[in-house]
């Protein structure tokens, strides 16, 4: 059975005309973890109906 995120990684390389290296999947494979892990945090994030965005700072 094969591990989805690497269905994933081989699908999106292949949408975009990206090789990558065998040597360089587990890599990526664990970048797209970290990523994945942090975004699930941020979509548990509840905020009110009333919230609004963050003003923009220009420096």
């Amino acid at each position: 059975m094969s591990d989805p995120l690497d269905d994933f990684i081989d699908g999106a390389a292949r949408a975009l005309d990206l090789p990558i290296a065998p040597d360089w999947k587990p890599a990526v494979k664990t970048n797209l973890q970290v990523t994945l892990h942090h975004g699930a945090h941020v979509a548990e994030l509840k905020l009110p109906d009333d919230a609004e965005p963050a003003p923009v700072f220009v420096a």
